[in-house]
């Protein structure tokens, strides 16, 4: 790329971002306001666009004040933006993991529309420190202290976070030196919330020698182990599992049984993460002892992360939960986050096929298709008329496909 980069942001980061323009997630405090500062500077010596974007939780009287000061930043640095407003909190559960989930679901829709196929986070190097230490308390890992990756995927979209490598500290010296205010969230001093108590504690373990560059670089030997891993973990998949076109995965159960237990969970938390379409890993102990129950011998049914599991002889099959798959959605739209439909028809809907619906379908069983399968794959109705199941009943007019098909099962794991 011409021009170099900043030396605050990570070349390599930024050269892993796809062609076309680039969006930033811009709070108004000091590490994503930096971060829109010097990603602007970047694509204006590398000939990219560049769009911002900044989600107005509307928890604080101050956020709106706080989103039009971004907004007029934006536009001396003639920077496209774009303010979004979330009213989905309805006040229980994690209020930071709520309102996380909800903002990157709100950028990668505003990346859609754009046209965006990356976004730049302002993670700095105590962000990753204090993930590697949240992490810890929460039992993780390898992966799980491996911390933030500096490109991840996720929701559609590639996210980079190429500031990594940078302190706070430096980049508020540089906005200072530049002029430029910020606002940083008064919450990032509530210690009702973990990251804040972890972050207070910081000085405290840096005396023990858990100091910021020693966490980082856990984080980094972790990453390191995690590719080695993951690299067992394809060759194991590529042994023992098949993805099939209707959306669950076949696992030879001895292979399976004679890996080594922390590929068997990888390759696990894999196959649950392709038939679910999640981002997120189950949890290490609930995943531990579904791997502790399929080892043990043939297993009944049972659930997690909107799977259903089960081990019949010589084979475990991972199905998709069709109790939990999404609502009904017109035909032509994408339904349960992972199937493509279309219909040559019109007033049709997509939705799980269901038992009533596998009852009007008499001849399932000569598709070979795994019955719990086929109750999660999508069928297509008229009102309550079943018109067409592309996997137990077909019609030439109604299709429907997954969006990362079996070919997209072995690269599942990295991409989450």
């Amino acid at each position: 790329m011409s021009g170099g980069a900043d030396p605050a942001l990570d070349p390599a980061t930024l050269a892993a971002a796809p062609l076309g323009p680039l969006g930033v997630a811009v709070s108004g405090g000091g590490d994503s306001t930096a971060l829109l500062v010097l990603l602007s500077e970047w694509c204006n010596r590398n000939a990219r666009t560049l769009a911002a974007v900044t989600v107005d939780h509307g928890l604080r009287p101050e956020s709106a004040f706080e989103a039009a000061s971004v907004a007029r930043l934006c536009h001396a640095l003639g920077v496209e933006h774009a303010i979004l407003r979330w009213e989905g909190w309805d006040r229980r559960g994690n209020l930071q993991d709520a309102a996380r989930n909800a903002r990157r679901g709100l950028v990668a829709a505003w990346a859609g529309q754009r046209g965006i196929a990356a976004v730049a986070l302002g993670h700095t190097r105590e962000d990753q420190a204090e993930t590697v230490l949240l992490r810890l308390a929460r039992g993780s890992g390898v992966d799980g202290l491996s911390a933030m990756a500096p490109v991840a995927q996720g929701h559609g979209l590639t996210w980079l976070r190429p500031l990594l490598g940078t302190t706070r500290g430096a980049l508020r010296d540089f906005l200072t030196a530049r002029g430029i205010a910020w606002h940083d969230d008064p919450s990032n001093e509530d210690p009702r919330f973990d990251r804040v108590r972890i972050r207070r504690a910081m000085p405290h373990l840096a005396e023990l020698g858990l100091t910021t560059d020693r966490l980082v670089a856990t984080a980094q030997a972790m990453a390191r182990a995690r590719a080695a891993l993951e690299a067992a973990a394809d060759a194991l998949a590529g042994a023992a599992a098949q993805a099939l076109p209707v959306g669950a995965v076949r696992i030879a159960a001895q292979v399976y049984a004679d890996a080594l237990p922390e590929l068997r969970l990888r390759l696990l938390s894999r196959a649950l993460g392709w038939v679910a379409s999640s981002d997120y890993r189950p949890r290490l102990d609930a995943l531990g002892a579904l791997d502790a129950a399929l080892t043990a011998g043939p297993m009944r049914a049972r659930t997690l992360q909107g799977c259903v599991i089960s081990r019949r002889g010589n084979e475990i099959l991972v199905c998709r939960e069709w109790a939990r798959c999404a609502e009904p959605v017109p035909a032509g739209e994408i339904w349960d986050r992972r199937w493509a439909t279309r219909a040559d028809r019109a007033g049709l809907s997509v939705s799980a096929l269901g038992a009533s619906g596998l009852a009007a379908c008499p001849d399932w069983r000569e598709t070979g298709w795994p019955r719990a399968a086929l109750l999660a794959s999508p069928a297509f109705r008229r009102g309550d008329a079943l018109i067409a199941a592309p996997f137990a009943k077909p019609a030439e007019d109604c299709h429907a496909w997954l969006l990362r098909g079996p070919d997209g099962f072995r690269a599942s794991a990295r991409e989450r």
